[in-house]
């Protein structure tokens, strides 16, 4: 039998990943960019190019999502209060159940906005963690 994680644990450890990742990626290239100086080479310059269209990417996914997530929790929420309220013999909800499901749905809406940006600075910590700071000088070979 499969069971389902609360939100509120996933958010937690997505939330925790995310505070040991971010620092990483952010380690990584600040320390690039100071050993680039003025002139970058053109495997910094794809890096950082890299860096600012992901946080684009990941923002707007995550915008999108918690939209979605809100439009489609805030219907839910707004039919079962009115139920709760005006039509209790259609088995409404008490007042301590839709404030809980209140709490789950802004719990959901975060989790949702908080997925892209959490999938994408920890695939950045993994693969920045295997990527030198600097690029291995080429070796010449005698003709």
């Amino acid at each position: 039998m499969a069971t389902r994680r609360r939100t509120g644990n996933t958010l937690a450890t997505k939330t925790a990943e995310l505070a040991f990742a971010a620092p990483q990626v952010m380690a990584h290239r600040l320390t690039r960019m100071a050993l680039a100086g003025p002139t970058l080479s053109e495997r910094d310059r794809k890096e950082f190019h890299l860096m600012g269209m992901e946080k684009l990417g990941a923002f707007t996914a995550a915008w999108q999502q918690m939209a979605l997530a809100s439009v489609t929790s805030s219907q839910t929420l707004a039919i079962q209060m009115w139920t709760a309220w005006w039509a209790p013999w259609l088995g409404g909800r008490r007042a301590r159940t839709v404030n809980r499901q209140l709490q789950q749905a802004a719990l959901g809406v975060l989790g949702k906005g908080l997925g892209p940006i959490h999938a994408k600075a920890t695939a950045n910590a993994r693969r920045l963690g295997n990527t030198p700071l600097v690029e291995a000088p080429k070796r010449r070979t005698a003709h």
